[in-house]
C-alpha cells in the first residue's frame, strides 16, 4: 500500500478527518487532501509526512526513529529478516531454536521474579530476551512462508 493510500484510508476512518487534522497541524485543508492523493508525477498529490519520515529513516539509517514511532503508537518494531532466497534446510533445527529461545525467556522471567520483585536491570534483561525472541520468530515465520530455513541455519552457526 502506498503512503497516500494509507492516509486516505485513515482520513476516511472514524477518527479525525481532514478538517480536524489540518487545524491540529496548522496546515491548510487543501494540503491535507493532497497528502491523500498520488504524488505529483501520477496525480496532484503533495509529498506527505509518511514519505518524509521514510526518507528520514533512509537517510539516517537510524532504526530508533521507527522504534520511537511504534512505541508512541502502542507497539514495538521488529525488523523483518532478509528474504530466504534458497531452499534446502530442515525445519527441525529452526523449531528447536524457537523452543530454546522461549525457554530462555521463561528463565529470565523466573530468575527476575524469584525475590517477588523485578528490578529495572532485570526488566531490561527480560526486554532484551523478548525482543530477540520476537525477531527470531518473525524470521521463522518468513522462512516457513518461503519454505526455506537456510538463513536461520546460518544464524545458528554464527552463534555457536
Amino acid at each position: 500500500m502506498e503512503s497516500h493510500e494509507v492516509l486516505k484510508e485513515a482520513f476516511d476512518g472514524p477518527n479525525a478527518g481532514p478538517k480536524e487534522i489540518a487545524a491540529a497541524l496548522g496546515v491548510s485543508l487543501s494540503l491535507v487532501y493532497k497528502w491523500a492523493q498520488p504524488p505529483e508525477g501520477q496525480g496532484s498529490g503533495s509529498r506527505n509526512p509518511l514519505d518524509r519520515v521514510e526518507e528520514l529513516v533512509r537517510l539516517t539509517r537510524h532504526p530508533a526513529i521507527v522504534e520511537w514511532l511504534c512505541q508512541r503508537a502502542g507497539g514495538y518494531f521488529v525488523k523483518n529478516p532478509k528474504d530466504c532466497p534458497t531452499k534446502g534446510y530442515s525445519v527441525v533445527p529452526a523449531t528447536h531454536q524457537i523452543v530454546q529461545q522461549f525457554a530462555g525467556l521463561l528463565d529470565a522471567v523466573s530468575r527476575a521474579a524469584q525475590d517477588n520483585d523485578i528490578s529495572h536491570e532485570e526488566s531490561q534483561e527480560i526486554r532484551r530476551v523478548w525482543d530477540k525472541l520476537k525477531a527470531y520468530c518473525e524470521g521463522f515465520v518468513r522462512c516457513c512462508e518461503e519454505e526455506d530455513f537456510e538463513p536461520i541455519q546460518k544464524e545458528l552457526e554464527v552463534r555457536r
